[in-house]
């Protein structure tokens, strides 16, 4: 072929037109034959990470996925024949867990899906064909401004490695759109939750309708910016669980556990943006947070040998005391207390209304006592530690460094306060927090979690739980003293026992050992006491045959009675114990038996 053009351009010189018309044509098959390869690189590629105008729509009938560069997120077509969707899950992880979907209020009830750049204003678009007029109808699209991105031919979509997928204009790498910026029911690290001040955009989870429908279901989990920003999940608008406020180090309604967890994370709240931001310290554990169809939180890791499965964390609501709200206004909950009533009121207040009360209905809460005198002179505040401290929506927030006593001298100074506590409880954290008002969805935590709060009584109540609290500390003294006192006296009596014991030892030692219990001597003492003769325990042993019953005659009341031999004599033997001081020492009465 190469030959037959040469040839064709040697016997074109003497036609400039049909030369044209060779050339031409020869640019046409080269430019198809190009056109060609790269269909097939891309077609028989399947790890792509971007869409462009140019190539790799992702159509459902082909079965084509976005692979992020890592191989850790992939993005295409899923759901059950008839309800089709576009989402982003893990690519390597079984069973398909997905993170992110586009179109969860109108999926594609058949396979004409396909999701590629639109020509027209570059924004990512997912079409279906219509059976009806056999066209291309928009199903969802990134809707960004066309001017972000022109001309169109140059934006790309690109699904990176931390699982957002991108629109961004792929000269300059502005990022136009991103669907971080717009998540479903999960949270991954990196991601934020939270309001950005300057453009109004709310970040935000929502649950599912259902395990297979990705639809908006009733719950949400969002940060109320409002007073002190706290994390809550709401079913519909209503508060459903709270997980507190930011206390500087975690939101304060979340298990101590958490704080122990590997990752950092960051909360920003400034004239820009009220967002928070977390990130795992060790890149092979997986982690994610969902909220499920159910309006439950979890935090779910995966890490190599999890046995190909995801590992809970933890979740919420768990327990009586997590739904919002439990106690009343002004209650208390104690999951400590649940044989009896995990309720109970404030220090300061009783139930509003005791019968329902007893009967385990706290939906009234409590009010101040009767007679209960407030701002007359007085007063003061209890501690009630490791709580999570109550809704901060409608708190005055004094940021401006105050210890504690200053906040506390704030809150006096205000007849409506009715508690304070510290706003930031990490090591060099200050300010505070005030209520004014009801304390509601305050609930106990273990001894390691919560903080302080600081509840405002009147001068009875105070007296009442200060003399309670000199009563439980005397309590304590006293009973560290004597634990203290009954130490000293069993190691004095402990230590006297073993000096006592070898000095014992030693007297045996010395008895055995030495040379004035030669059988002379003891034969000597033997005769001067006739009626009480003495031997040593080496002589005793040996005549005895070490107390061999073939030597015991009999048994007395003070002991055995042996016979043994001394020098051809035969004598009876009687060993008994006496306890003097502790010390156990032994002694053989004999009584020599005539012949």
């Amino acid at each position: 072929m190469k030959d037959n053009f040469r040839m064709q351009i040697f016997s074109a010189k003497s036609s400039p037109i049909h030369l044209n018309h060779i050339v031409m044509n020869y640019f046409t098959h080269a430019m198809i034959h190009y056109e060609l390869l790269l269909f097939l690189i891309f077609r028989l590629c399947n790890c792509l990470d971007k869409i462009s105008i140019q190539y790799n729509p992702i159509r459902d009938i082909d079965k084509t996925v976005l692979v992020s560069s890592g191989e850790t997120f992939a993005l295409g077509f899923f759901g059950k024949p008839n309800y089709r969707y576009v989402g982003i899950w893990y690519h390597k992880i079984p069973g398909q867990t997905v993170v992110w979907v586009a179109n969860r209020d109108n999926p594609i009830t058949d396979s004409s899906g396909f999701l590629s750049i639109d020509t027209t204003n570059g924004n990512l678009v997912l079409y279906h064909n219509s059976n009806i007029n056999q066209t291309d109808e928009v199903v969802w699209s990134t809707n960004a401004s066309s001017s972000a991105c022109s001309p169109a031919s140059c934006c790309v979509a690109q699904l990176l490695d931390s699982s957002n997928l991108v629109l961004l204009h792929n000269i300059t790498k502005q990022v136009i759109w991103q669907s971080f910026d717009y998540p479903t029911n999960t949270i991954l690290p990196n991601m934020k939750l939270g309001l950005d001040r300057r453009t109004g955009l709310n970040r935000f989870l929502t649950s599912w309708k259902s395990e297979d429908d990705p639809g908006i279901g009733n719950y949400s989990y969002s940060i109320d910016p409002s007073g002190s920003p706290q994390l809550i999940l709401y079913k519909g608008q209503i508060p459903w669980w709270r997980a507190g406020h930011w206390n500087g180090i975690i939101w304060s309604g979340l298990p101590a556990t958490s704080v122990k967890f590997p990752f950092n994370a960051s909360f920003v709240n400034d004239n820009n943006e009220i967002s928070y931001m977390w990130n795992m310290l060790d890149s092979s554990i997986l982690s994610r947070i969902v909220v499920n169809e159910s309006g439950i939180v979890q935090l779910f890791i995966w890490y190599k040998g999890s046995q190909r499965a995801w590992n809970e964390m933890w979740s919420a609501p768990a327990d009586h005391c997590d739904p919002y709200r439990h106690c009343g206004a002004f209650g208390l909950c104690d999951t400590g207390n649940a044989e009896h009533f995990q309720c109970t009121c404030l220090p300061g207040y009783e139930p509003r209304f005791p019968t329902q009360w007893y009967m385990r209905d706290a939906n009234h809460g409590c009010a101040r006592k009767p007679g209960s005198l407030i701002c007359r002179g007085g007063e003061g505040f209890v501690n009630v530690a490791n709580v999570k401290v109550p809704d901060t929506s409608r708190v005055e927030v004094i940021s401006s460094g105050l210890s504690l006593k200053a906040c506390e001298k704030e809150c006096l100074r205000n007849c409506n306060c009715t508690a304070y506590a510290k706003a930031n409880i990490s090591e060099k954290g200050s300010g505070c927090i005030l209520w004014h008002g009801n304390l509601i969805d305050t609930r106990k935590l273990p001894a390691d979690g919560g903080q302080d709060l600081y509840v405002r009584v009147d001068e009875h109540d105070l007296a009442k739980y200060t003399k309670r609290s000199k009563g439980l500390l005397a309590t304590i003294l006293v009973v560290s003293g004597v634990s203290i006192l009954f130490s000293i006296i069993f190691f004095a009596y402990w230590f006297l026992k073993r000096k006592r014991k070898g000095q014992h030892n030693l007297f045996l030692n010395d008895n055995i050992a030495s040379g004035e219990s030669s059988k002379e001597k003891n034969l000597g003492k033997s005769k001067s006491h006739l009626d009480l003769p003495f031997f040593d325990l080496r002589t005793l042993i040996t005549a005895t045959d070490n107390f061999s019953t073939t030597n015991k005659l009999g048994q007395g009341g003070f002991g055995s009675v042996y016979k043994m031999q001394e020098e051809g004599q035969i004598w009876t033997g009687q060993s008994g114990s006496k306890l003097l001081l502790e010390l156990l020492e032994v002694s053989y009465i004999f009584t020599k038996i005539p012949d």
